[in-house]
């Protein structure tokens, strides 16, 4: 087991783009579905997500914001497996526009074009609570 700090973790994820955002269903089950990071990868232990008002993923951090993400690089050189990391935290809808245009990036307008004025849009902060990272042959955990 290694020990790698909360930077160094971030610096590995950096390339990663895409997470499975994983919440608890109507009826208690695990829904996933893939979430962007929109390039906002300074990885601090916050992840951030845009999406609407109107979805499961929406009704269902409301009523338990218990999430978890799932995060998995590409293949390492010699055929070492893959980083991947287990994040398990909470989430915060967030409706505030100023703070919705710090993490904004013009990418996003091919979903919301009419920015952080498209109406309905959300905000999703994902605060870690614990990290659980293998990366080949080595793992650890970090927790906040």
């Amino acid at each position: 087991m290694t020990t790698l700090t909360l930077p160094e973790l971030a610096k590995k994820m950096a390339n990663i783009d895409f997470t499975m955002l994983q919440t608890h269903s109507d009826s208690g089950e695990i829904a996933a579905r893939p979430m962007s990071n929109n390039g906002d990868v300074d990885y601090d232990g916050d992840s951030w997500f845009f999406t609407t008002e109107d979805t499961d993923m929406v009704r269902e951090i409301t009523r338990d914001p218990k999430v978890a993400l799932s995060f998995t690089g590409s293949k390492s050189l010699l055929g070492k497996p893959p980083l991947f990391v287990a994040v398990q935290g909470r989430a915060t809808l967030i409706r505030d526009k100023a703070v919705m245009q710090q993490h904004w990036v013009k990418d996003l307008e091919r979903w919301f074009a009419q920015g952080v004025d498209s109406p309905g849009l959300v905000l999703i902060q994902v605060a870690a609570a614990r990290i659980h990272y293998w990366d080949g042959e080595d793992q650890g955990e970090i927790l906040r």
